[in-house]
């Protein structure tokens, strides 16, 4: 009993909090990583947060069958190729290169027109006339969002009503992320995020862009909004 008093006096101090808390944390950041890529490893190299979070469901759910879909950051195709299952045609617009020869060799569809360019610069006005545009963990990756978000607006040849699909990372998902980002370590999902936000936020840039939250819902850390501009 004795030792096991003094062990607990060892470990539960400031002087050892002080001195492993910081690693701790740092540790907690690298096996959250990690541990996506050995079960994407065990599970034939796709992630499990795909068939978790369905996320694929609720774009799909919310395009119609007559849709013109811009899908920005397409990746290797899948978004593209899963909204094409039932939109009339859609631009899957992506900046690397490696990723967009992968989608036309994997991915490639009649209904399906895959471009390799940057986003934030690319000509939009050559597309025929949009539908709506989705954007699933995206945006946060741009660094000027709300200067694109208006060119998205103000350039592409809309049909009707100008429709946004956005699903984006939450800072405030849990405590600890918010925690490390006080602590100045790093506490982003992805090093390349240059936001994550919380709902305020989201919907304050979003404003800025003229663009109106239409319906939202919060799941796994993440905001999905249906937006009109």
């Amino acid at each position: 009993m004795v030792i096991k008093k003094f062990i607990k006096y060892l470990v539960l101090n400031q002087l050892t909090a002080k001195a492993l808390l910081l690693s701790m944390l740092k540790l907690h950041t690298f096996l959250y990583k990690w541990s996506g890529v050995y079960a994407s490893i065990l599970n034939n190299s796709i992630h499990p947060k795909h068939r978790i979070m369905r996320y694929k469901e609720w774009f799909l759910n919310n395009i119609q069958s007559d849709d013109v879909v811009l899908d920005v950051g397409c990746n290797t195709g899948m978004m593209p190729e899963v909204m094409s299952q039932k939109a009339e045609f859609v631009y899957g617009i992506e900046i690397e290169d490696k990723y967009i020869r992968v989608a036309q060799s994997l991915r490639k569809k009649s209904n399906i027109e895959y471009i390799c360019a940057d986003a934030t610069t690319y000509d939009y006005s050559s597309c025929m006339p949009i539908d709506i545009v989705t954007l699933s963990n995206v945006l946060e990756h741009i660094e000027n969002r709300v200067e694109f978000l208006r060119k998205l607006i103000n350039q592409i040849k809309w049909n009707n009503t100008k429709r946004f699909l956005i699903r984006v990372p939450m800072l405030d998902r849990d405590w600890i992320s918010i925690y490390k980002k006080e602590l100045n370590i790093e506490y982003r999902l992805d090093s390349t995020h240059y936001i994550e936000y919380t709902f305020d936020e989201f919907r304050q840039e979003l404003d800025e862009s003229k663009i109106k939250i239409k319906s939202y819902h919060i799941q796994f850390g993440e905001i999905y909004a249906v937006c009109e501009a």
